[in-house]
C-alpha cells in the first residue's frame, strides 16, 4: 500500500491502538470525543479495508485478534513519538494550554486537590483539566491520564514521579469514645476495641512498630474486630466522629481542629502501624520523553501547594 493510500486510515489505524487500551467502545468514543457508533463504524471498515478481523467483540469484552494485536504493537511507538513531537513544538510557543487528564483518590481529591486546581486555573486560562476521583487503582496508559496523585511507599521504575509532600497515618478515636471504652495502652489492647478497617488493605489485623532510636524495632501484631469496613477515608473518619471505634486515617483526612467541632484524639502515639496509605504524596505519569508544558506547569503548581502543608491536625494528644 502506497502512502497516499495509507493516509486516510491514519486516524482509524490510530483509533484502534486507543480501543486496544481502553478495551471499551464507549470509553474509546468517549476519549476520541466521537459517537460510540461511529467508533464501531470506523473499525469495520478499517477491518474490511485490510481484509482481515483485528477485533473480537462479544457482549461483555472487546479484544484484539492475533492480526489486530500485531498491528497495535508495531504502530503504538510511532503514535507515542508522533504525539510527543506535536506537543514539544506547541509546547515552544505561546502560553501552556491543552487539556490534562488528572486521577486521585476521592478524599484527597476532594478536600485539598479540587481547590488547588481551581486556583490553577485562575492563573493557565489555556489549559483544561479533567479531574476523575476514584479509589480503584487506575492504569495511566491504558486509561489515558496524563497525571495520578497517588499517597505510596514506592513508585512504578516505569513512571515518572514527583514528590508533592510527606504524609503519615494516624491512629485516632473521638474523645466520647475513649471516654466510654477506656484509653488503649499497648497495641494488644485494641483487641478489646472496637476497630474501624479501611476496605482492601487489610485482612483484619495491624501490625505496629515502637516508634524508637534503637536499632532493634518491637513489633506487634494484633487482629482487630469491628462494625465498619469502607474504602474511603471521608467515611471513616465521620464514623470515628461519631464515636463507632478506633481507626486509622491519612493525616490530610483529619478534621481540622476547631473549639466548636469535635475532633479525634491520637491512639497510641509511640507506635505505627505498618504498611498503610504510603509516606509521600506523588504525582506520576508513564515515562516519556518529553513531559507537556502544561503538565509540568500543573505539577510545579502541586508541589508548590502541597507544601504548605495540611492545616492544622485534628489529632489531639
Amino acid at each position: 500500500m502506497s502512502t497516499d493510500q495509507l493516509s486516510p486510515l491514519v486516524a482509524d489505524l490510530h483509533l484502534l491502538t486507543v480501543l486496544a487500551a481502553t478495551k471499551s467502545f464507549t470509553e474509546t468514543a468517549r476519549r476520541l470525543g466521537a459517537s460510540k457508533a461511529s467508533v464501531s463504524m470506523r473499525i469495520s471498515e478499517l477491518e474490511r479495508t485490510a481484509g482481515v478481523l483485528l477485533v473480537r467483540r462479544t457482549t461483555r469484552s472487546v479484544g484484539l485478534t492475533e492480526a489486530g494485536q500485531q498491528l497495535v504493537t508495531d504502530m503504538q511507538p510511532a503514535f507515542e513519538r508522533i504525539a510527543g513531537s506535536y506537543n514539544a513544538a506547541r509546547d515552544t510557543v505561546g502560553n501552556p494550554r491543552g487539556l490534562v487528564r488528572v486521577t486521585a483518590p476521592v478524599a484527597l481529591g476532594r478536600q485539598h486537590l479540587a481547590p488547588m486546581v481551581a486556583d490553577f486555573l485562575k492563573h493557565f486560562p489555556d489549559i483544561h483539566i479533567e479531574l476523575e476521583l476514584t479509589d480503584r487503582f487506575v492504569n495511566l496508559a491504558h486509561e489515558g491520564f496524563d497525571l495520578a496523585i497517588r499517597h505510596s511507599h514506592v513508585v512504578p521504575e516505569t513512571h515518572v514521579a514527583w514528590v508533592l509532600c510527606d504524609t503519615r497515618s494516624v491512629l485516632v478515636a473521638s474523645a466520647d469514645y475513649l471516654a466510654r471504652r477506656g484509653m488503649p495502652k499497648h497495641p494488644n489492647d485494641l483487641t478489646a476495641h472496637d476497630c474501624l478497617l479501611y476496605l482492601g488493605n487489610q485482612a483484619g489485623s495491624w501490625t505496629f512498630a515502637k516508634n524508637s532510636k534503637r536499632k532493634s524495632t518491637e513489633r506487634v501484631g494484633v487482629n482487630i474486630r469491628g462494625s465498619l469496613k469502607a474504602n474511603n477515608s471521608e467515611v471513616l473518619r465521620d464514623a470515628l466522629l461519631a464515636g463507632l471505634g478506633i481507626g486509622l486515617l491519612p493525616d490530610f483526612s483529619l478534621p481540622i481542629t476547631a473549639k466548636a467541632q469535635p475532633h479525634l484524639v491520637r491512639v497510641l502515639p509511640d507506635w505505627q502501624v505498618q504498611g498503610f496509605f504510603g509516606d509521600k504524596i506523588y504525582a506520576l505519569r508513564p515515562w516519556s520523553a518529553q513531559v507537556p508544558k502544561a503538565v509540568q506547569c500543573l505539577v510545579a503548581h502541586l508541589r508548590g501547594s502541597f507544601a504548605q502543608g495540611f492545616g492544622p491536625a485534628g489529632a489531639g494528644s
